[in-house]
């Protein structure tokens, strides 16, 4: 009898555990979703929109509007207010709602804020579940190179869609001459042109950069203007950009300035080398690290400044950072 009662109680407690795991794996699944718009803005806390930051927090979103409506007191005063961008079909955490509000954490931006990527407050209607778009994450993707390109209803391409940023990556699930068509997170299948795109079978398929190989991805920015915590080809901050160049040629870098210069190899300035970032801070090179750019050889650099200018290339010593110039760190050997 004992026997009995054991097994019966043995029996409650597996379904009952069963039952848990079930509840948790449940729940963790519904807090997954894909960015739904080209590029997410997250933001310190919720309802922080002035009204000029209005078409950032739309479905869809119009950054160009957004960007070229600001005025430098305008972009100043998105400072310390907005913390990262999330591109179109990127996956997302959901950790906490607040109205019409999440406070989410990006995938593959690393921080040490949260292991699980970087954190943030960003409306909810610019998610989607994405149920079978995620079931398609195991197919090659095409990985958009121009610094932003259309996505189109139709494959003669006459009927545009959305336009999204370089670095965005997509499903394929078939592949043209001229064209490729795509999976979008909430929108069914759309079409790229495939001069805006380079196809992979996955992350490990991209090819290992040269530092060269990074500097001309930066590049393809030149002029674009800043914008604060920008991480697409609607405008970048000085970490966005440099994350970017590298996520791009397929390294994954920290996020922000003051992490990606305690990781890497450290370098000394007599050995420089092309594609190498270098950092600069406050108290003449002493203090926190607030500013990161990438060398291109010659004493030059390639960044993202302020919000007064856009993506430049400077002379190291008279670009206004010379005196604050904290060290080196290469991320390809």
């Amino acid at each position: 009898m004992l026997k009995k009662w054991y097994a019966i109680v043995l029996a409650l407690g597996t379904l009952l555990l069963l039952s848990i795991n079930s509840a948790e794996a449940k729940e963790k699944e519904t807090d997954t979703y894909y960015v739904d718009v080209s590029a997410a803005t997250l933001w310190t806390a919720p309802n922080l929109l002035r009204e000029v930051d209005k078409p950032s927090s739309t479905n869809p979103v119009d950054l160009r509007k957004w960007t070229t409506s600001m005025t430098y007191e305008e972009k100043l005063g998105l400072v310390g207010k907005l913390e990262t961008q999330a591109l179109y079909g990127s996956k997302v955490t959901v950790l906490e709602q607040k109205g019409e509000w999440v406070k989410v954490v990006v995938h593959n931006q690393p921080t040490p804020r949260n292991e699980q990527g970087y954190p943030g407050w960003m409306p909810k209607a610019q998610l989607v579940k994405g149920k079978s778009f995620e079931n398609k994450l195991n197919r090659p993707f095409a990985l958009v190179t121009s610094p932003t390109a259309w996505l189109y209803e139709n494959k003669k391409g006459n009927h545009a869609f959305m336009e999204i940023s370089f670095n965005t990556r997509l499903p394929v699930i078939k592949e043209f001459k001229h064209e490729v068509l795509v999976a979008t997170p909430g929108d069914g299948a759309k079409w790229l042109k495939k001069s805006d795109v380079a196809i992979y079978k996955n992350e490990m398929d991209i090819p290992a950069p040269t530092g060269q190989d990074i500097v001309n991805t930066g590049k393809k920015f030149l002029g674009l203007p800043y914008l604060w915590a920008g991480m697409s080809g609607f405008g970048f901050d000085c970490s966005g950009f440099t994350y970017t160049l590298y996520h791009a040629n397929g390294i994954v870098i920290p996020r922000d300035s003051s992490v990606q210069a305690t990781h890497g190899t450290p370098v000394e300035r007599e050995n420089l080398q092309a594609g190498d970032l270098l950092f600069f801070a406050y108290d003449q090179g002493k203090g926190k690290v607030h500013h990161v750019a990438v060398y291109i050889g010659d004493g030059k650099m390639i960044h993202s400044p302020n919000s007064s200018t856009h993506v430049r290339i400077d002379p190291i010593e008279t670009s206004g950072y010379g005196e604050e110039y904290a060290g080196a760190r290469r991320y390809i050997q």
